[in-house]
């Protein structure tokens, strides 16, 4: 029986951590179904230069064609267009030379090549939204809209985010909260296009808590079974609220001078390192390491806490952090913050762990205290959490779901 074309989209690149982690594993899953998969992603060239034959390999392995063109960085919103343009004309060359069904997009930019492929070819297409990808730009920073040009570029996209609500064959969002404020949208009541919510889930077997070379690379960060030990895994800025992270750290640090905050960034030491500084934060009691995804459980095998604090904006409301489910399925436990998709509600089934709401000195001061009172943790509990929420197998299964759905109109 001759395996389902489908071609899936993505402006991310499988070179970076996020492709590996959010693409990746998905679609092998999805192969393994029977899917023949056609992958278009646009690559950084420094990540590809580095990523471009272990990924090619893993692809290869699973049985996904997979279609690279390079990432464009500058000038801003031109270098977009030209990415567009690229995968638009990719896009069309993959479809006439292979039986594609089915076309998935991942965000708003793929999204704009699926839209012109079903007009095109009338294929119907998936909108895998990944979030409010207009307004986390603003509510990010990354677009001023006090610039007319870039108060132009928010509106195009908002007007655009409508149409692919109004007339792709299927809308994937990430929350529960976010397929809420969509099902608001007067474009989603007046088509009703189906939702599927299915977060950003983790692979439970490689995110498991280990004690594999735990010694040495305790020793290579100078920690000691005396330090109390919290990190962050990711990157800083935008979203990420960098400034009240370490000022928590710094609570904590005061209640515990063994304290240590092991960040896993690919970010430059030498900016935490000036952060630090400024909240006169000794550097001993900072760790700055940068990690692979395949070394990333082992970095956070040193982790006794994990936290991430995240703007609590409109944005938010459809984000579901990576790292959250890859921590819990560690059997890590969180102090995060309220207001970001279903954190709060997930944190409700968590037997350790805080929340943050009003981020003031005292509210740190009480959870810092309550962080050093729970020197055992339920590991296997916390993982339990990721097995309902974070699932990969249950992520791979509704996808695999809304494929046959659309397939069998």
């Amino acid at each position: 029986m001759e395996s389902t074309g489908v071609l899936y989209i993505s402006y991310d690149g499988m070179t970076d951590n996020l492709g590996q982690s959010q693409v990746i594993p998905y679609l092998q899953g999805l192969s393994k179904k029977g899917y023949s998969i056609h992958l278009l992603s646009c690559e950084k060239p420094a990540n590809f230069e580095k990523r471009q034959n272990h990924i090619s390999k893993l692809l290869q392995k699973s049985g996904i064609t997979w279609h690279p063109i390079q990432y464009t960085a500058k000038p801003p919103i031109i270098s977009t267009l030209y990415d567009l343009h690229k995968l638009q004309n990719k896009a069309v060359e993959i479809i006439k030379y292979n039986s594609i069904k089915l076309i998935h997009c991942r965000s708003y930019i793929a999204a704009h090549v699926g839209r012109y492929c079903q007009k095109k070819f009338s294929i119907p297409w998936i909108f895998d939204m990944r979030g409010f990808w207009a307004d986390e730009r603003v509510e990010g920073g990354i677009w001023n809209t006090s610039n007319i040009l870039y108060k132009m570029v928010y509106r195009y996209f908002k007007s655009v985010e409508q149409d692919f609500i109004a007339n792709s064959s299927h809308i994937i969002s990430l929350t529960h909260a976010g397929e809420k404020e969509i099902r608001n949208w007067q474009c989603h009541k007046s088509n009703q296009t189906p939702i599927t919510v299915i977060p950003c889930c983790a692979d439970l077997q490689l995110f498991r808590f280990t004690n594999e070379k735990k010694e040495i690379l305790s020793r290579k960060l100078n920690i000691t079974d005396e330090n109390f030990v919290i990190s962050y895994l990711g990157s800083f800025g935008t979203w990420y609220m960098t400034d009240e992270m370490f000022d928590f750290f710094k609570v904590l640090h005061e209640k515990n001078e063994k304290s240590i905050f092991l960040c896993i960034t690919p970010d430059n030491p030498d900016m935490l390192d000036s952060i630090a500084l400024r909240k006169d934060i000794p550097r001993s009691a900072l760790r700055v390491i940068k990690a692979n995804r395949e070394e990333v459980p082992l970095y956070a095998s040193l982790s006794d806490w994990s936290m991430f604090f995240i703007k609590p904006v409109y944005s938010k409301k459809a984000s579901s952090p990576t790292k959250m489910g890859e921590l819990l399925s560690m059997g890590i436990p969180l102090v995060c913050n309220a207001g970001v998709g279903d954190v709060e509600e997930i944190m409700h089934d968590c037997p350790t762990g805080f929340v943050v709401k009003d981020f003031t000195t005292e509210e740190y001061s009480a959870i810092a205290d309550g962080i050093l009172s729970h020197p055992v943790v339920d590991r296997d509990t916390l993982h339990s959490v990721t097995e309902k929420y974070y699932s990969l197998s249950q992520g791979i299964e509704l996808y695999g779901s809304v494929y046959k759905q659309i397939l069998a109109k």
